[in-house]
């Protein structure tokens, strides 16, 4: 079939949606290819979810489309069904990381009284999460080198009685730097010289605590800056920690040898910007003084990965919306998956030859992605496979388009759309 009509849809009708992530759509569609009202079907869907597919509607449905009948040549439509897949909860680790400096007292007793909140919310929005603790541990100050410190103490049910783990949340007891905590979650995470148990700036390992498959947001709460760039957290080449001697960093999260393990990570924090212009600013604390640094450095991650911020000098007021933000863009930015099961058709069967593939992140048109033989034969470009080419039950998308079909930021939610009853675009 010639390209161009990669190009055409059958018609599609608005499926229901769901406010969790990145959504994952499959419409059946028979080709019975005549005249007549598109038919509509209900299959079994989760427990809470609401009623019967509506009608279509400007933002998912697909105006009438023609494909050439090589027959005849005329033009044939196709019919079709929007039907919600089942999807498997999202997993995602929530990494927070709070500066336990002397300045840090109030912020640190709104981390401890909204945090169980917090996992509720993201709980609530069907999300698969772990939350890990990178601060001291405790429940009053302490004096660490001739400092005060403020440690954290997560209570019941995300904590346990005494501080300590559950199922849902691990706590990582290091005591967090007000301008290192890029290096402290890099040299924590893989053990590095300086950055274990015993050392002033280590914690226990906490690597073991992310599931491979989850998307990775890192939320940090302080009133200075880094030291460390924000594009060496993402790609340090590993090595001797620039600032501090007798310290060791290993890679970047985003450097290769990571195997792609925080692809898709976002940051998110609450610190002293005060300017959506000047990322130098500082924000005003109510008494008129100023936290110790704006945290451009932050800023700039921020921007890039698509994560949220609030004013540490706003106290208790930027609290609850900014743990409710925090939580919608963990929900945003969690990866939806690229192995998609296929339904059964009316007939109890779907013919190989007749299916197709559109993906959308949101932010651009659907995309009408090729099939291909297998995953070798993606080759870096656009693409999708079955598990078995004459009698498949999945669909698998390529690299390039899984990508494709994550959340970019955008206003409207990101899908794949498995198309049946039309001739399949090869390439």
């Amino acid at each position: 079939m010639p390209w161009i009509a990669a190009q055409l849809w059958c018609r599609v009708l608005e499926p229901r949606v769901v406010a969790v992530g990145a959504l994952l759509l499959v419409s059946t569609a028979f080709a019975a290819c005549a005249a007549g009202e598109p038919r509509t079907r209900t299959d079994e869907i989760a427990p809470g979810t609401p009623g019967p597919v509506q009608p279509p509607s400007s933002d998912f449905a697909a105006p009438d489309a023609a494909l050439p009948d090589a027959a005849d040549g005329g033009f044939k439509t196709c019919a079709s069904v929007a039907v919600e897949a089942k999807r498997e909860a999202l997993p995602v680790d929530i990494i927070w990381v709070v500066d336990n400096s002397s300045s840090m007292a109030p912020a640190v007793a709104e981390v401890q009284a909204g945090l169980n909140s917090f996992a509720t919310l993201v709980g609530s929005k069907g999300l698969d999460y772990k939350v890990v603790m990178l601060s001291l541990r405790g429940s009053a100050p302490v004096q660490l080198g001739g400092k005060m410190r403020y440690p954290v103490c997560v209570p019941p049910p995300l904590g346990a009685a005494d501080c300590g783990n559950t199922a849902l949340f691990f706590h990582s007891a290091m005591d967090v730097q007000s301008t290192q905590p890029f290096e402290q979650i890099l040299g924590s995470l893989d053990q590095t010289q300086g950055y274990t148990p015993g050392n002033a700036r280590g914690g226990e390992p906490w690597a073991q605590e992310l599931r491979a498959s989850a998307t990775k947001s890192i939320v940090l709460v302080t009133d200075d800056n880094s030291r460390f760039p924000g594009v060496s957290f993402e790609g340090f080449p590993g090595g001797d920690n620039p600032y501090t001697g007798g310290l060791v960093l290993p890679v970047g999260i985003l450097h290769a040898s990571r195997n792609g393990a925080w692809k898709g990570y976002s940051l998110s924090g609450i610190y002293g910007w005060g300017s959506t212009v000047d990322p130098s600013i500082r924000c005003t604390f109510p008494d008129g003084s100023k936290p110790t640094a704006s945290g451009h450095e932050y800023s700039a991650v921020i921007q890039k990965t698509g994560g949220v911020r609030a004013q540490i000098c706003a106290g208790n007021a930027a609290w609850a919306p900014f743990l409710n933000d925090v939580a919608t863009a963990v929900v945003a930015t969690a990866r939806v998956a690229c192995e998609l099961p296929i339904p059964a058709s009316d007939a109890g069967t779907v013919d190989p030859s007749q299916v197709n593939v559109q993906v959308t992140d949101g932010t651009k048109a659907p995309l009408t992605v090729p099939r291909v033989t297998g995953e070798p034969a993606c080759a870096g470009l656009d693409g999708w496979y079955y598990d078995a080419p004459t009698t498949p039950t999945k669909v698998f998308l390529c690299p390039k388009s899984c990508e494709g079909a994550q959340s970019k930021g955008g206003t409207k939610v990101p899908k794949i759309e498995v198309l049946f009853g039309c001739d399949t675009v090869v390439r």
